[in-house]
């Protein structure tokens, strides 16, 4: 029985055995997106002080290691030429594999350090943070989320955590077997490279990269800029939705709708963008991912202006709102990872490098980008502090909140409430995005006759493109 369900195993298609491994980083992951602020905040009691100081270290940490780990993998390709020190595929897809084996059980384990209290709030909240960073998990997740009795939840990402780790070491070991029967076997070094390189004319001398003059290559790679602060604008958004959907949910909805409709509303909120990106891929061949995108963005702007005019009482449309804005930029960030290959095509051609450095320049994405991600807490908890009062790290915060039914006082204008208030956040900062978004993205020029010139160039077919 057990050989046979191993011959089944083996001869999943290849797409289907990587695909998983995505899977047991969303159920983690996304529950940790959900769940870390309210668990550390509600649960631990965690100080302010504490909690900017752990999202600012975690901030420098998030947004340096990924260019790190990207510089130490691929600054061998950085040189223009490099003879024999050329380094076939099959090696590098191996080498990463084998890391993958190792670290994604060592990312499962290091899950669980957020939901039990083995240390002071603040220290906790800094470690994990700095360690750790499914759809179907979020349904789960909120049948059995209580602040009140947190033991259901411990025992929910045990549970999770160990069918992650069960399925990273199998996954990685089956892909690992595959390429190393099949893939090898296909693989010659000539076909490699001619997908990787660009063949230019031999040179005497071999001219190596510093980091420095990586990062001046760069700062003149005009689209990279560009792309980096919209990026940066729509990584914060995906994170503050994720963040303060159980706020929306707790004072928007929670008196209106059910615990098993707000469980349906996370669940779609997780699901729907993957099912969502299945329709937006054929668009990305029909009209390109540049309009697509744009038209997103667009969509997010129509969609905020809309449900500000209809006002936080019309509960359907809200539950529509709050569910769509999620699925639609989580879409939109999705989509990014194409625009990202792009601009390493780009780098490729405009830099005359040999090979691709793909790892380092999603490296430096990140590094650019992922600081929305800390961003999306602080300002959001700060702007709801600023404009209601509302203080998530006092013990008793509604206490410095007006009351849900304002009273117009002689010579004073009317308080906002709690729940005024968290509609306006709900609102004005999927707006505000969207208009900056619109702006940086008109300055993107990586798209129509200039991609194809790039793809053709990256292929050996075309002129060289000019350094703008």
């Amino acid at each position: 029985m057990g050989l046979r369900l191993l011959a089944c195993l083996f001869h999943l298609p290849t797409a289907v055995i990587y695909g998983s491994c995505s899977l047991f980083v969303s159920i983690l992951h996304n529950v940790f997106l959900l769940y870390y602020v309210d668990t550390f905040v509600s649960v631990y009691k965690i100080d302010k002080l504490s909690f900017w100081i752990g999202e600012t270290v975690f901030l420098i940490w998030n947004s340096l290691n990924d260019p790190l780990f990207g510089w130490l993998s691929d600054r061998v390709f950085l040189s223009t030429q490099q003879p024999g020190a050329e380094i076939s595929s099959p090696e590098v897809v191996l080498k990463r594999l084998r890391a993958l084996s190792h670290n994604g059980p060592l990312f499962a384990i290091s899950f669980l350090a957020f939901w039990v209290a083995w240390a002071h709030p603040g220290l906790q909240f800094l470690l994990c943070l700095c360690i750790a960073i499914g759809s179907l998990s979020v349904f789960m997740s909120y049948a059995v989320w209580n602040k009140e009795d947190f033991f259901s939840f411990r025992i929910f990402c045990i549970v999770l955590a160990a069918f992650s780790i069960v399925g990273f070491t199998l996954s990685t070991q089956l892909l690992r077997l595959r390429f190393e029967t099949d893939g090898k076997a296909k693989w010659d070094q000539e076909s490699t490279l001619k997908e990787l390189y660009v063949e230019k004319p031999s040179v005497p001398q071999e001219k190596k990269i510093t980091l420095a003059e990586y990062l001046q290559q760069l700062s003149r790679h005009r689209n990279f800029l560009w792309f980096v602060c919209m990026n940066l604008i729509q990584v914060f958004h995906c994170h503050f939705n994720s963040n303060f959907f159980p706020l929306f949910l707790e004072h928007l909805l929670s008196d209106q709708i059910s615990v098993s409709t707000g469980s349906f509303l996370l669940g779609v909120s997780y699901i729907a963008p993957h099912l969502n990106n299945l329709y937006f891929l054929s668009l990305c061949r029909r009209w390109g991912v540049y309009a697509v995108v744009r038209g997103l963005f667009f969509l997010k702007l129509a969609l905020s202006v809309v449900m500000l005019l209809a006002g936080p009482d019309q509960v359907y449309l809200l539950c529509i709102f709050i569910a769509s804005n999620r699925v639609f930029t989580e879409g939109t960030c999705k989509l990014l990872n194409l625009v990202v290959t792009d601009l390493v095509d780009e780098d490729l051609v405009l830099n005359r490098r040999k090979q691709a450095a793909s790892a380092l320049l999603f490296g430096m994405v990140a590094l650019v980008t992922k600081p929305g991600q800390t961003f999306a807490p602080l300002i959001g908890t700060w702007l709801l502090c600023v404009y209601t009062g509302y203080d998530i790290f006092q013990r008793n915060p509604l206490s410095n909140v007006v009351s849900a039914q304002p009273k117009l006082e002689s010579g004073t204008v009317l308080e906002p409430t709690l729940r005024q208030g968290c509609f306006y956040l709900l609102v004005f900062v999927p707006i505000t995005c969207a208009l900056l978004q619109l702006f940086s993205w008109s300055q993107f020029s990586l798209h129509g006759k200039h991609l194809q010139m790039v793809k053709a160039q990256r292929q050996g077919r075309a002129p060289e493109i000019k350094m703008i």
